[in-house]
């Protein structure tokens, strides 16, 4: 295994105990939401890590890292909302959705192999600012993509546009921890 698959399965294997945890506490209410809800709330933890990133104070004291692992979380929701459609209720159990969250990691990680090797892993000279950038444009190009009821001309689908804020997540939160050793 490389040195990025090794960093890329210790972050995802937190944000998948993360994503545990909080179905034991809440079980997958998160069923009910829209897609255009599940991007807001993405959309809100990528402005606060580039607030983070741009002011000298902050108030709450939740860090860059827990908001990265919060985009990967809930893109992967947004993945499964894609894949089953929104529910009126709950209608997952605790295996189901795990099953479904590491469906949709495994496409995930298996894409940023494949780009990785094609673009020889240009994400290790890149700041961790200009990853949030990258998630931020991401996000208005799915909004665009919300508005125009999901049909695009020439470009990827929303659900690429989910894969890539993943990946440029990992990868932030690869830098944030490489820095804090």
């Amino acid at each position: 295994m490389s040195r990025t698959e090794q960093q890329y399965t210790k972050v995802t294997d937190e944000c998948r105990l993360l994503f545990k945890n909080k179905m034991k506490d809440y079980g997958c209410a998160w069923r009910i939401l829209r897609l255009q809800s599940l991007t807001d709330q993405i959309y809100i933890k990528a402005q606060r890590i580039r607030s983070l990133q741009i002011n000298d104070n902050q108030k709450i004291l939740d860090s860059e890292s827990d908001e990265f692992m919060g985009i990967i979380n809930y893109s992967i929701m947004a993945l499964i909302q894609i894949e089953l459609g929104v529910s009126e209720q709950p209608d997952l159990n605790f295996k189901e959705a795990m099953d479904a969250y590491n469906k949709h990691l495994e496409i995930t990680f298996n894409l940023m192999l494949n780009k990785n090797h094609d673009y020889g892993e240009a994400w290790r000279k890149m700041r961790v600012s200009s990853l949030t950038d990258l998630i931020l444009q991401k996000l208005l190009r799915i909004k665009q993509i919300e508005k125009n009821k999901g049909k695009t001309i020439v470009s990827e689908g929303i659900d690429a546009n989910y894969h890539d804020m993943i990946n440029y997540s990992v990868f932030a939160l690869i830098h944030l921890q490489v820095n804090s050793n």
